[in-house]
């Protein structure tokens, strides 16, 4: 891979998950927008980024295997819910990984049903029968569900729909099973990958205070990076991660989390319109990758 310049995204959402676009539309669209390089990192799924692989990277676009985990904080930190970890450079085919993320696309299908019903007994007559219709998919995620109360007029938009009624603490929530922090980096880790702390700047308020306790404490699981450059982060919180990733020597990597139209304020490799990524940030990234292989 020689040098080359222009902006990148690390943090894109396919059909794959819960995206609106399918992992081809992205790839084309990310041309169109100029992006030097990418990564799909669907939500406990890898279908997105193999689907890009089997087609074919264009030769103008880098490209490079992604994956978004929901997994459950360090037992040190008595927080319920849930937090990310992305996962990049991975082999697509490794068994471990594969069943990790199965199991939790399992525990998800088995939450469906029960929110669903939550919602019928408020009153809201959906079914997961007409979700999946809509959406074409038979993996459905919460903003699928949030996308069809908008459309059944139940909400006006998708966060007014988890404000209501999908979210933790509001009344059609359900919990469900989370991979544990320590075991999602070290399948990643054993895939061939890097993992890296997504939207630090999302963190519950508890830890915003104490971020890099946190952060040190998932670095000795094998944290290998931090997703400084985000929409949702402050130019302080960005410099506060970049300075916390340079103390614990990890990797700094950035995305918009793109959706489609399940987010339609966030745009592919701009975020809210003035986000840039440098190419710097994938070079350094798959240097370090291409370094573990060795």
């Amino acid at each position: 891979m020689g040098y080359k310049s222009g902006n990148i995204d690390l943090h894109i959402h396919s059909s794959a998950s819960d995206g609106s676009l399918s992992p081809e539309q992205i790839l084309g669209h990310a041309i169109e927008c100029g992006l030097a390089a990418i990564a799909i990192t669907d939500h406990d799924a890898v279908e997105g980024a193999a689907a890009v692989l089997r087609r074919g990277i264009p030769e103008n676009l880098d490209f490079i295997t992604g994956v978004e985990i929901s997994a459950g904080f360090p037992s040190e930190f008595d927080i319920p819910g849930s937090m990310h970890i992305l996962g990049y450079g991975f082999s697509i085919d490794d068994p471990n990984l594969n069943l990790l993320l199965t199991q939790q696309q399992q525990a998800r299908s088995s939450r469906n049903p029960k929110i669903i019903e939550k919602l019928n007994g408020l009153g809201i007559r959906v079914t997961l029968e007409q979700i999946e219709a809509e959406t074409g998919k038979q993996e459905i995620a919460r903003p699928h569900i949030a996308a069809h109360l908008v459309r059944k007029g139940f909400a006006a938009n998708i966060e007014e729909a988890f404000d209501r009624y999908l979210a933790r603490g509001r009344p059609a929530y359900v919990d469900k099973f989370r991979i544990p922090a320590e075991k999602a980096v070290s399948a990643i880790g054993s895939s061939g990958g890097i993992s890296v702390l997504a939207h630090p700047g999302l963190l519950p308020d508890s830890l915003q205070t104490r971020p890099e306790k946190f952060i040190s404490i998932m670095v000795g699981m094998g944290l290998g990076g931090i997703e400084a450059y985000y929409p949702g982060h402050s130019p302080e919180q960005t410099a506060e991660f970049e300075k916390i990733a340079e103390k614990h020597g990890l990797l700094i990597t950035g995305g918009t989390d793109f959706h489609g139209d399940i987010n339609p304020q966030i745009s592919i490799g701009k975020g809210l319109g003035n986000m840039a990524v440098p190419y710097e940030v994938f070079r350094r990234l798959t240097k370090a990758l291409a370094y573990k292989k060795t």
